[in-house]
């Protein structure tokens, strides 16, 4: 009983072969059965202990013949074997009263402990394999358990990726979006921009335009009567003819005027359109003399429209020998217009603040370097810069003027202009409360760096 409990739990048969595991807890009733069958019949006793010992070995040989796919069964097999031959075979020569047991006693005795000495052994080994199959089996417990959590961490890797895939995508279309609202923004800054220096332009230009048509105008009604007085000359009897001469004398220069000032409105008028004109790209001879002095009476007529009792004083230093560039007229018409506002603008603040003996002055200076570049000097006795922002004011969407008075383009727009469309340089020299001066440094039409 003890051999077949031990062999039981040594194998787990309730595990590995649980009918097999109930009938041997049974094993002891063949043995009762068999005993009292030998009362009854009166057998002797005393093989009956071999024979129930047969009987066990035999049940257990064919449980571990159920087991042979258990490495350790096979082995417990194998040792089991000789002495369940042994006592088998003594048995039959005890039952036939063969003389064999005494005759070989000794072989017999030699042959039962080596019998035991091989069951222990192999038992021994049998157990050392099922302690190698255990840390096995646990080593592969132990990796499975790992691969199961290693799969659990990768799908919940995969659904953290996943779900960071999903948040960076719809982060990335947020962007897009916000992208395209930013360019959109962007231009409609820009073109406000582009329409604020033409309303600037178009007050300027409304009043510079005045002048050469009341001069139209003037003269045209003179120029009536002299056709009248000389009409009425011709009528009479004694005509005089030096009077006639001298009347159409004047009538000459009266229409000499009126083509002047008609040709100085349509100038003023070209000009404008050119300027609200989107930009061809298209270098072109361009006189800056010209174009800074236009620019600069129409930047402060345009601001005399908005405040009519401003007044500024205007210097031009313009150099004879400076020739023509080759440069797009209407970009460097935007960049000296809006240079020449910011100047009135920053005047006007200081005039503000100190109404008594000062006196607004806006100058424009054209020199020849030698060389060969032409600059453009533009200067003012205003309020001056900060030291803290001068860095910043050619950045886009940067300005010192109250919210709503500028969009913060106008002197980036002209540093593009300058720096990436004509091969020059802005830069600013200032000093707060004294004033400032930009210059613009431009090749000539016959530098390299234009051509």
């Amino acid at each position: 009983m003890l051999i077949v409990r031990a062999m039981r739990r040594f194998f787990d048969l309730d595990t590995r072969l649980p009918h097999s595991n109930r009938a041997l807890n049974m094993i002891w009733v063949p043995g009762v059965i068999l005993y009292l069958v030998a009362l009854v019949l009166k057998w002797q006793t005393d093989q009956l202990d071999e024979i129930y010992l047969l009987l066990v070995l035999g049940a257990i040989v064919v449980v571990l013949l159920r087991l042979q796919q258990y490495r350790p069964a096979r082995t417990v097999l194998l040792a089991l074997l000789p002495y369940t031959l042994y006592s088998a075979l003594e048995l039959e020569l005890a039952l036939t009263n063969s003389a064999w047991l005494k005759e070989y006693d000794d072989a017999f005795g030699t042959s039962q402990g080596f019998a035991l000495i091989w069951l222990f052994t192999f038992l021994l080994i049998a157990r050392n394999q099922k302690k190698q199959l255990e840390k096995e089996r646990l080593l592969r417990e132990q990796e499975e358990k790992a691969k199961r959590l290693i799969e659990a961490q990768n799908v919940e890797l995969e659904r953290l990726v996943s779900e960071r895939t999903a948040t960076l995508t719809q982060q990335a279309e947020e962007l897009r979006e916000a992208l395209t609202e930013l360019r959109i923004t962007q231009t409609q800054l820009i073109q406000s921009e582009k329409m604020a220096s033409l309303g600037e332009l178009t007050a300027g230009i409304a009043h510079e335009i005045q002048n050469p048509l009341n001069f139209v105008t003037n003269f045209s009604d003179v120029s009536a009567e002299l056709i009248d007085e000389l009409e009425e000359e011709r009528q009479r009897p004694d005509r005089d003819p030096e009077l006639e001469a001298e009347l159409l004398i004047d009538l000459k220069q009266n229409l000499q005027k009126i083509t002047h000032h008609g040709q100085r409105a349509a100038s003023i008028v070209r000009g404008m359109l050119e300027h609200s004109r989107a930009s061809t790209g298209e270098r072109q001879p361009v006189d800056l003399n010209v174009l800074a002095d236009e620019y600069l009476r129409l930047a402060y007529h345009g601001l005399r429209a908005k405040d009519k009792s401003f007044n500024a004083t205007l210097v031009t230093n313009f150099d004879p020998e400076l020739g023509t560039i080759q440069a797009v007229s209407q970009d460097l018409g935007r960049v000296l217009l809006n240079l020449f506002t910011n100047a009135f603008y920053a005047v006007q603040k200081r005039k503000e603040h100190c109404p008594d003996g000062y006196t607004p002055t806006v100058s424009v200076t054209t020199h020849h370097q030698p060389d060969g570049d032409v600059q453009v000097r533009v200067r003012d006795n205003g309020t001056g810069i900060p030291e803290a922002v001068q860095k910043k004011i050619f950045q886009p969407f940067f300005t010192t003027k109250p919210t709503g008075e500028g969009t913060g383009l106008g002197l980036s727009l002209s540093y593009d202009i300058v720096t990436k469309g004509h091969n020059g340089t802005l830069t600013v020299e200032t000093t707060e409360g004294e004033g400032t001066e930009f210059v613009i440094t431009l090749p000539r039409a016959d530098s390299p760096e234009s051509a």
